[in-house]
């Protein structure tokens, strides 16, 4: 009866340990996926910096196109303003298009295709792009690895007790990944 009960007890005790480790690696995942979100946010702030600059910039050489530069800040605030990924995915969408449209502008106008500020600004821009499609990439890759962590067995199981649930990812809307239609 001795050698039973032991065998009991350390089989109790295995599932205990086994467990607390999935339980962990469940919510290691689920700060992952939080941290690489505020990644996210943490470029596109950025980016939301730049937007003022570059829109006065060209003020001062496109000042009749107030429309488009309107429509750029307008994208911004919109941005700035998501909550979920999706919405904030659908925003950042119209705030590239509105910037491809500030972008097309430089062209129709030569002394600010050569103003280093409008480079500068240009440059940056397009290296805050670069950062937060690799954050967009590093989070969607998380989330990837959390969801089917938690609907997989045997950790399903301790996800719906302690109530994992399933996060979003940060997906384009079908229309933003096909070309750009830029109109003056």
């Amino acid at each position: 009866m001795g050698i039973a009960l032991i065998i009991i007890l350390v089989l109790v005790v295995l599932l205990a340990i086994v467990l607390v480790v999935m339980y962990n690696g469940l919510v290691k995942l689920r700060n992952k996926v939080e941290n690489a979100w505020a990644q996210i946010d943490v470029q596109l702030k950025r980016r939301y910096d730049l937007i003022p600059n570059l829109v006065e910039t060209v003020k001062g050489y496109a000042s009749h196109e107030r429309e488009t530069l309107e429509s750029v800040i307008q994208a911004r605030n919109s941005a700035m303003q998501a909550g979920t990924p999706q919405e904030q995915a659908q925003a950042e969408n119209v705030l590239t298009g509105a910037l491809k449209s500030i972008f097309a502008l430089s062209e129709a106008y030569p002394d600010l295709k050569a103003n280093q500020n409008f480079l500068n600004l240009q440059e940056e821009l397009t290296s805050s792009e670069d950062r937060i499609a690799y954050a967009r990439q590093f989070y969607n890759d998380t989330v990837n690895r959390y969801n089917t962590k938690i609907q997989t067995f045997p950790t399903v199981a301790i996800a719906n007790v302690f109530n994992f649930t399933e996060r979003e990812y940060f997906e384009a809307e079908g229309e933003a990944t096909g070309p750009v239609r830029v109109q003056f």
